[in-house]
Formats: structure tokens, sequence, C-alpha cells
């Protein structure tokens, strides 16, 4: 039988190596653009816009910066994304602006660029759209931890289930923000409404997959089957572990097909569901069930890697 739980330093220390990663990117990111992410429109104000070039139109993304430059947008935010697509973030500008500055660009580079999407956020909405979305994700999360309390009301110390619960949420959500800072300081991927909005969803997932494990856990602890608690939430992963991995698996394919051809708009909130499936997956087996044996057998030394074990 494959011995998870056995396993559990090197599952603390894939997690502690991907939070040092996220923490450092944070820092980075908050000195070069004052804040722990690359916040998009929705959160900063402005506006976002899609243009496509024709296939024919050989455009880079320095010329097309050069040219907004010209054109007085010098604190544009120019993001490729592929098949002659650019994502472009500038100051707040009325939908007719943006159509003169769009034929400005065609004149200028001799070429017939589409307008595919525009979305235009005033600084105060934006200001209350981050205020709103850090309060969402806070209620979610408490809101999470009564839930698994009183669904395991009946186990010993329901607490520390829904304790051990939101501590691989948390854990799911930070890394997840951490992998959105990094690529935001290497690729330019902006942090948005969507990004939010998947952020929620992950969380929904992440829960679902932990309760299943947990339920599991639940059951063969009433049943008696084995003495030892960290046995039995050994045999309670191994037999979740082809639900889990299936589950993953099936919803994944959906999410590729959908980054890969649902279109450039709704690709960050895709890559936050396909960063969630992967995420929580892991962390339903490899943290929140591990956290339930450290505290149960008080190893806190456990969870750092290379602790010598106690005699």
């Amino acid at each position: 039988m494959i011995d998870l739980v056995g396993r559990r330093r090197l599952f603390f220390l894939v997690s502690g190596i991907l939070i040092l990663i996220g923490v450092v990117s944070l820092i980075v990111s908050g000195v070069r653009f004052d804040a722990p992410l690359r916040l998009g429109t929705d959160f900063t104000g402005g506006t976002t816009m899609v243009l496509r070039f024709s296939p024919e139109a050989e455009v880079s993304q320095g010329q097309l910066r050069g040219e907004m430059t010209e054109l007085g947008h010098e604190d544009a935010s120019i993001q490729y994304a592929g098949d002659n697509r650019f994502i472009i973030h500038t100051s707040e500008m009325t939908s007719e602006e943006a159509d003169q500055m769009t034929a400005a660009l065609n004149q200028r580079l001799d070429t017939n660029a589409q307008r595919e999407d525009f979305r235009s956020t005033s600084p105060a909405v934006a200001a209350r759209t981050a205020r709103n979305a850090f309060i969402a994700v806070i209620v979610a999360g408490v809101a999470m931890l009564f839930y698994i309390v009183w669904a395991f009301r009946r186990m010993p110390k329901p607490f520390r289930w829904g304790t051990c619960a939101v501590i691989a949420l948390a854990h799911d959500v930070f890394i997840i923000i951490g992998i959105f800072s990094l690529l935001g300081l290497v690729a330019g991927v902006t942090a948005d409404a969507m990004f939010i909005t998947g952020l929620l969803a992950v969380v929904g997932y992440s829960i679902n997959n932990t309760v299943v494990v947990f339920d599991r856990i639940r059951e063969n602890v009433s049943r008696h089957l084995r003495p030892d608690f960290a046995a039995t939430v050994n045999d309670s992963l191994v037999e979740t572990l082809g639900r889990c991995l299936n589950t993953a698996l099936t919803t994944l394919f959906v999410l590729l097909a959908l980054f890969l051809f649902g279109g450039v708009t709704i690709q960050p909130l895709v890559l936050v569901l396909v960063l969630g499936v992967i995420i929580g997956t892991y962390s339903s087996l490899g943290i929140s069930s591990q956290f339930l044996v450290v505290w149960e057998k008080r190893e806190w030394r456990s969870l750092l890697p290379f602790a010598r074990r106690a005699a």
C-alpha cells in the first residue's frame, strides 16, 4: 500500500518551496509595482482593450509600445496574447477615444487592427472592487470553517477538522497568488476581477476535495478498522486517491480546452482554475489530511522537513 502519510515531510517540503517562491515574488512585485500583484484595470482603474491585427501584419510588441508612446500613452501596458492579438492597459478613456486611438495606430502601422474587447473602470469603482474582493475571500474562508465544523460535529474535536481544511485552503490561495505574482513579473500577467472569480471557484473546489477525503477518514475512524489514527488516514487517502485524480484530470481536460480555444478575455480565469484544480487536489491529499495526523500525534516537528525525528 502507498504510504502517503509517511511522506508528509515531502509534501510539506514541496509546499514550503512553493510558498517561499511566492513570498519572494510578492516582495519583488511590491517593490516594482507598489502592489504584491500586477493589478489590472479592475483594481487600479483605467481601460483594457484587445486589438487584433490582420494575419499579414508584422507588428511586434516593442513596435506597438513605441507607437502608443508617440500617441501620448507612455504608461500603457501591452501584453501579447497570440494570434496577432495584444492586450492593452491604459489610463481611463471612452469608447470613442479608443476608436480614435485604434484608427491612429492603423494609419501609423499601415494595418487594419480590430478592437475585440473594451473595458473601462474608474479609480473609485476599482478601489471598491478591490475592497469587496478581499472581503469576499475572507468571508468565504470563514464560512468554510464553520461548515466543516458543523459537518463533522459528531467527530471528536470538530474544530480541528475545520481548521485543517482552512489551512489547506489558505495554502492553495496563497500559492496561486504567488504564481500570479511571478507571472506578472516575467510575463506581464495581470490580476483582475476574473482572477478573484477564479479564486472563489478554487475555494469551493478545494473544499469539496477536502470534504471527500475527510468524510472517508470519518467513516474509517467510526468503523475502528485500525487502532492507529495515522494508518486510518493513510488508508482513507489511498481509497480516495483514484477518485480525486480522476475528477481532477477530467476537469483539467475541459479547462485546457477552454484555455486554448475559449478566447483571450477568459484566459486569466481559466488559468486560475487550472492552477486551483492541480493545487487543490494536491493539498487535499498532502496538506489538510496530513495536518490532521500532525495535530493528533502532536508531531509538530514533522512540519519541518529536515528536522530529525524524535527518538
